[in-house]
């Protein structure tokens, strides 16, 4: 399992999936996101703006990544 990290208070669930790598672009997030392919601690999400603030662990298209908040 891979992670992410970001600074501030919450991170998207979009941005976190193009920082991840899984994704090339915001719009290729928005597509796979309302598409029902992504999951956030193992439950469909379709929220784009869905907002981590870390300890989550996203799923898509079988690779698994969780976010973590830096100090």
């Amino acid at each position: 399992m891979d992670s992410v990290s970001f600074t501030g208070d919450f991170i998207k669930l979009g941005q976190a999936l193009k920082l991840a790598g899984v994704v090339g672009s915001g719009v290729e997030a928005k597509i796979v996101i309302q598409g029902g392919d992504v999951t956030v601690n193992g439950q469909t999400e379709t929220r784009r703006g869905r907002k981590l603030t870390g300890g989550e662990k996203i799923g898509y298209m079988g690779k698994t990544f969780t976010v973590q908040k830096e100090s």
